[in-house]
């Protein structure tokens, strides 16, 4: 049974850091590329940080770029999402996503962890 549980949510104010993380479970995670997703209150999904199955390459939303980082653990089937300098417009459910081939092409994703950016 295919997993992603992301953890590591909470409230933070303007300006500090937090670190969520994404652990899977049921697949290879090695062969995955990762992405981490937000949905802000009614507004749609948005991309914001994606790594290769292997680590070596990274992309940002340019809104979250030089804050944000981007990270992986194959040991551990971990992915993490480094955040810094956060901003109210930062609140959201983080989502994690898994994307690859495996007997066909996947695609799964977890149920989400609530950030909020306020003071």
């Amino acid at each position: 049974q295919v997993q992603l549980v992301e953890s590591g949510g909470g409230l933070v104010q303007p300006g500090g850091s937090l670190r969520v993380s994404c652990g899977a479970s049921g697949f290879t995670f090695s062969r995955f590329a990762m992405s981490w997703y937000r949905q802000a209150p009614g507004k749609e999904r948005e991309l914001v940080a994606a790594i290769t199955s292997g680590g070596g390459s990274t992309n940002y939303a340019n809104s979250v770029k030089g804050r944000f980082t981007i990270s992986r653990d194959n040991d551990k089937n971990t992915v993490y999402l480094q955040m810094n300098s956060l901003k109210p417009e930062d609140t959201g459910v983080y989502y994690c996503n898994a994307r690859g081939w495996e007997y066909g092409s996947r695609d799964y994703w977890g149920k989400g962890t609530l950030v909020t950016v306020s003071s």
